[in-house]
């Protein structure tokens, strides 16, 4: 069970949470496992892939128990940057040579679960400030709008809902040149998002149980055991979706996924006469495409938030961790760079969160052993894909045939490749993107 209180001080004064800076947490928690329980399906982890799940087992009749180490929505769902975007993790000329053949399909799953996310919203009237504004991926460096104009040709070439735009013609700030404008999603609150999922789910008929962490699933050859500390779940089946946190199960499989901190910063409100005077005039998420993207996008408190840039892994636990100095600082010299009019503009406050990557670039979804499949590792990119990948799981257990889309991303066998991201992998990125960043501004 985490600890989900804490939050500090650090950089130049910028308050820290432990949590998230886009919602509070709740002032109450569904009830701890304690004892015994049997059902059809359980699922571990409560965040957009288990909650979807989830709701949708319960409407197609199963009996369905939800565990939850700490509240549903405490991880990675309510700490991200809120983009719903229709994209792969990947850079679109590395994926059309490894998976060119496959990438019509995955093209289509990423489009169809952005589009599935925004129906999600608004048929259970969940509260997030979703705008349908697209968003884009804004070279800034000639270098890049080069590799940005060849990924549009790719990305259409496979059915991508994309279009390749100028940036001042855009609106967009700028020391932004240009990029791929996707039309599909948007922006949202994904606190909001996570706790408006919390909300539903906790008023269906799923059994939800917080602050109860699983220690071992252990399947037979009826069904499988879930272990936690105050009693055990026997279920006829078992979704693992515990993206990030996967690790800690040891019947997840191994080399599934590599856990990465993202961090993520927010400023003191702008005037939006300033901002506009950046030539920032359509309000859109920003993506940069080097090696460790940027992000920056307006929120409707009337502050910018931006993040990524650098990242960490951890080789051991997890656990509760607040933002990283080195990283908050070096995320607002990025702000900086790329809005200098903004210079004085002060960052308030900052938070993190760990998200799932994996080898291959791709989402997985499989059977980690009898009666326990698991759907896992959106690549930073789950907002739109994990409800999406969970509700496809979903309901390939309550009897539907594989759906394409599942398809597309289901692994027949567990194996996986080994991790190609590591602390000196992460660090070579960031050298090689602030070197381009700085050969550019020289050229300048």
């Amino acid at each position: 069970m985490y600890d989900v209180a804490a939050s500090g001080a650090g950089f130049a004064g910028v308050t820290y949470s432990a949590f998230s800076g886009w919602a509070d947490r709740p002032g109450d928690f569904a009830p701890m496992l304690e004892g015994e329980l049997t059902c059809d399906i359980a699922v571990v982890g409560g965040g957009y892939a288990g909650i979807a799940a989830a709701l949708r087992l319960a409407e197609r009749g199963a009996d369905v128990v939800l565990l939850e180490s700490g509240f549903c929505g405490w991880g990675g769902s309510s700490r991200n940057a809120g983009y719903l975007s229709n994209a792969l993790a990947g850079d679109p000329q590395l994926l059309n040579m490894l998976y060119a053949r496959r990438l019509p399909h995955l093209i289509r799953y990423a489009d169809s679960a952005a589009r599935f996310t925004e129906e999600l919203i608004g048929r259970l009237a969940i509260d997030c400030d979703y705008e349908p504004t697209g968003n884009v991926i804004a070279a800034v460096s000639p270098g890049q709008l080069r590799r940005t104009r060849r990924n549009a040709e790719i990305l259409r070439g496979a059915g991508a809902d994309v279009e390749f735009v100028e940036g001042r013609d855009f609106g967009l700030p700028q020391t932004f040149l240009g990029g791929v404008f996707e039309r599909a999603g948007g922006l949202l609150n994904p606190g909001k998002f996570a706790l408006g999922l919390r909300e539903v789910l906790l008023a269906s008929g799923v059994r939800t149980y917080e602050r109860t962490t699983v220690r071992a699933v252990e399947p037979h050859a009826t069904g499988a055991v879930v272990s936690v500390p105050g009693g055990r779940v026997r279920a006829e089946r078992v979704i693992l979706a515990t993206n990030a946190y996967s690790r800690d199960l040891a019947i997840a499989p191994k080399r599934m996924v590599t856990p990465i901190w993202t961090s993520l910063v927010e400023t003191e409100p702008v005037d939006p006469e300033r901002l506009a005077a950046t030539g920032w005039t359509r309000r859109v998420g920003i993506i940069t495409p080097h090696t460790i993207l940027e992000n920056y996008r307006p929120t409707p408190r009337g502050t910018v938030m931006f993040g990524t840039r650098r990242l960490r892994t951890a080789p051991g636990a997890l656990g509760v961790r607040e933002p990283d100095d080195a990283v908050v600082a070096d995320l607002v010299r990025g702000f900086h760079e790329r809005f200098p009019s903004l210079s004085d503009i002060a960052p308030q406050r900052a938070w993190g969160g760990w998200i799932a990557m994996t080898s291959s670039l791709l989402p997985v979804a499989g059977e980690a052993a009898k009666n326990v499949f698991y759907a896992i590792g959106c690549n930073g990119h789950g907002l739109a894909q994990s409800p999406y990948l969970g509700t496809l799981l979903a309901d390939r257990l309550a009897g539907d045939r594989m759906h394409d889309d599942l398809a597309a991303v289901w692994r027949a066998r567990p194996r996986f490749a080994p991790p190609v991201l590591s602390a000196p992998t992460l660090h070579a990125a960031w050298t090689v993107d602030r070197i381009a960043d700085r050969l550019h501004r020289r050229r300048a």
